[in-house]
């Protein structure tokens, strides 16, 4: 649709100058009749608006009656310009000729920014994310437009009108039964028998559920397996002769009802679209539930389900998409050099100013399963060291953790993440290990950056206590320094003090803290190391590893 023009002699908001308006009353006579005309079509634009105003939500009200608050869009963001908002809808055809009549008889239009900043609180720059869906209708039969599944007519297998349509007789039935309600006595006891009307209405339930069709006919299944063949998920399955008439009814009030719900919180602004988080991913072999929301462009964000090559890590909207790409994929390990192999483990180094793309989706796939992450597009000063477990058909992807090139605070490790299907097998404390182990290699001393998500900091706190243990077991000396267990270790001595107070071995005696070897812990880590066996770790002898020189 055309955006609207602004009108000749309009200030900035959209409101006319009064006094170039009445300049043209005067010059202009013979418009009488136009003005009048004119008057009468502002009226009742002006009353249509007040309805609808008393209609919508406080916010929407506010933002009616009220011309001091710029235009907000559906996220919340107060658009930079005039340019920015999108103001085209089913009636924009009227609003053009009301433009017009005006412009050609220099009315004043004082009151049509109100009308404008209404529908300015839909964004019609959205798209419904069904296929072949123009956006216009709603399941509710209240609305002009939808922008989601739940309001979609196509989706559910309807068209705008038979959605109006229902509408209609969904209020009158609403009005039939608040009529009968109205009539009855309803100061009876909870144990009142039920009154003629319900007994009616109950036998004609039982009834109507009676002439339900004992099953599908050949013909019918036929038609429900190509419509689902053909749509997919994309549509509702059909569902008539399903069950019977009557809860299939039941059953489109319920749907229409959560449509008309959430088209409310969206319109008070508690609900926008394009901030759907994305719920699961397919990724490989696996379907991963997430966690946390991430900064996925808009139209993929709100489908709901992403298809990620496990290689690569670009990210599709449909299975048949991700199947095209796979066959066309080249990608069987993450870009950049392998620093360490031992068996089927894998590490490979990947700079971000040379692999810039892959390293971005790699922080987008980690924000969903990270809450404090800001990293996103910005990688080119930092280095990812990518784990993956290697079979005949590749090597998969296992976590990653992402290193400052040049860090001012010796922090080892910016981000951390163990992707969820290889949680709790002991590759969190490999990763953590093997930035110690190239801080080691750097001569220096790390530390993770803070803040730390909480799956973070229970598996640091766990492999600093086992680095600290490992270390009094092996002590044969009589003094213990932090200088020196940091210096052998690569702990930061802050992290060396923080373990050794919730590991109650650091006291405070005549004026000196004083590190305590407590062996009844000692006794109790070496008797669990010794039940898990060979558990996976860290090889110092099969890292191929030099420090970068600068950036």
């Amino acid at each position: 649709m055309p955006r609207r023009k602004r009108t000749a002699g309009s200030s900035s908001d959209g409101t006319a100058d009064s006094d170039d308006s009445g300049d043209h009353e005067k010059t202009d006579s013979s418009h009488g009749e136009a003005n009048q005309r004119n008057n009468t079509r502002m009226t009742r634009a002006s009353l249509r608006l007040s309805q609808s105003s008393q209609d919508a939500p406080p916010d929407i009200k506010q933002a009616v009656e009220r011309d001091e608050s710029p235009p907000r869009t559906p996220t919340g963001n107060a658009p930079s310009s005039e340019s920015d908002i999108d103001i085209s809808s089913p009636n924009a055809s009227h609003d053009e000729s009301v433009t017009k009549d005006q412009k050609d008889s220099g009315s004043d239009p004082s009151h049509r920014p109100k009308r404008r900043r209404f529908h300015e609180s839909y964004n019609f720059n959205m798209k419904c994310p069904t296929p072949g869906c123009n956006s216009l209708g709603h399941l509710t039969g209240k609305h002009e437009r939808h922008f989601a599944i739940s309001g979609c007519p196509l989706y559910h297998n309807l068209s705008a009108d038979e959605c109006k349509v229902k509408a209609i007789e969904r209020e009158k039935q609403d009005e039939e039964r608040s009529q009968g309600q109205n009539e009855e006595n309803r100061h009876a006891t909870r144990h009142q028998a039920p009154t003629p009307r319900q007994v009616r209405y109950k036998e004609k339930v039982i009834e109507m559920r009676k002439r339900r069709d004992s099953g599908l006919s050949k013909d019918q299944k036929e038609k429900y397996m190509e419509h689902r063949q053909t749509h997919g998920t994309t549509r509702e399955p059909l569902l008539e002769n399903i069950t019977s008439d009557y809860d299939l009814e039941l059953f489109r009030k319920a749907q229409a009802r959560a449509s008309e719900d959430l088209e409310k919180l969206r319109l008070q602004g508690q609900i926008t679209e394009g901030s759907n988080m994305i719920k699961t991913i397919f990724f490989g072999r696996y379907e991963l539930e997430t966690w946390y929301h991430s900064p996925y462009p808009e139209e993929y964000a709100r489908l709901g389900r992403l298809y990620v090559c496990e290689f690569c890590l670009k990210y599709m909207k449909s299975q048949t998409i991700l199947r095209r790409h796979m066959a066309k994929c080249v990608w069987k390990h993450p870009p950049g050099d392998e620093v360490y192999r031992k068996g089927a483990t894998s590490v490979f180094e990947v700079d971000g100013k040379k692999n810039k793309i892959y390293c971005q989706n790699l922080c987008l796939l980690a924000k969903l399963f990270l809450d404090h992450k800001t990293l996103y597009y910005d990688v080119e000063p930092f280095l990812f060291y990518v784990m993956t477990e290697a079979d005949n058909t590749g090597c998969h992807l296992v976590g990653y953790f992402s290193k400052e090139k040049n860090s001012f605070l010796n922090y080892n490790v910016s981000c951390i993440l163990t992707m969820p299907q290889y949680m709790r097998q002991g590759y969190g404390k490999m990763l953590i290990d093997f930035s110690y182990l190239l801080s080691k290699v750097e001569e220096k001393v790390g530390s993770p950056e803070r803040p730390l998500s909480d799956l973070g900091l229970i598996s640091y706190r766990s492999y600093w206590k086992e680095v600290l243990l490992r270390y009094m077991y092996n002590f044969k000396g009589k003094e213990i320094s932090i200088k020196e267990i940091s210096q052998e270790t690569a702990v930061n001595p802050v992290d060396i003090v923080s373990t050794l107070q919730s590991l109650q071995m650091l006291k405070y005696w005549k004026g000196k803290h004083l590190v305590l070897k407590r062996q009844d812990l000692i006794d109790d880590w070496k008797a669990k190391e010794t039940k898990r066996g060979n558990s996976k770790t860290i090889d110092p002898g099969s890292l191929k590893w030099t420090p970068p020189k600068g950036t």
